[in-house]
């Protein structure tokens, strides 16, 4: 069964997405303007290297209403996911390697929204080698203004050796 129908929400941010890309255009404008970062590096650094940097909306149920002032629009569309328990901005610079690992909760499933993805570099023209996540022996490779779900319970890693940093709208709601 196609991941649409199980997840019907998948379309609504889909059909959206330019409205949340917009938003986080602004917030990565207000960083160059105020000469601050609004993005925090992953907690667990023993699992990647590189940088790894999330901007958070919510965590495990936690509204960061600073956060969430920033992108009024976005806030709308996860609050309206069914079961919507975590969700933020994720920023994998080029050249970082997120290790196999597997996640916290086998109460949830992680949802990933394609906003910035980098094109491959000269002398590697496969976008699968360039930027992607492996969930045990399946490749996602992420695609600016769509959405897949995936359990990160199970094996996951990625990796970006792409021209710029990638950024997706990551969403983990409940089973």
């Amino acid at each position: 069964m196609d991941q649409h129908e199980l997840y019907p929400f998948l379309q609504t941010l889909e059909d959206n997405w330019k409205s949340v890309l917009e938003e986080l255009d602004n917030i990565l404008y207000n960083e160059v303007a105020n000469d601050k970062s609004y993005f925090e590096p992953w907690p667990e650094t023993e699992i990647y290297n590189g940088s790894w940097d999330v901007f958070g909306l919510y965590f495990q149920g936690k509204k960061f209403k600073k956060n969430c002032k920033f992108c009024p629009k976005t806030t709308s569309l996860i609050e309206s996911i069914p079961g919507m328990e975590t969700a933020g901005f994720s920023a994998l610079e080029s050249g970082t390697e997120i290790l196999p690992h597997v996640g916290y909760s086998d109460q949830v499933l992680r949802c990933h929204l394609g906003l910035i993805t980098p094109k491959p570099v000269e002398g590697n023209q496969s976008l699968l080698a360039t930027c992607a996540l492996k969930v045990e022996d399946e490749i996602f490779v992420w695609t600016e203004g769509k959405a897949f779900v995936f359990d990160d319970t199970k094996e996951h890693s990625a990796w970006n050796y792409g021209d710029r940093t990638r950024f997706v709208l990551l969403i983990d709601f409940k089973k």
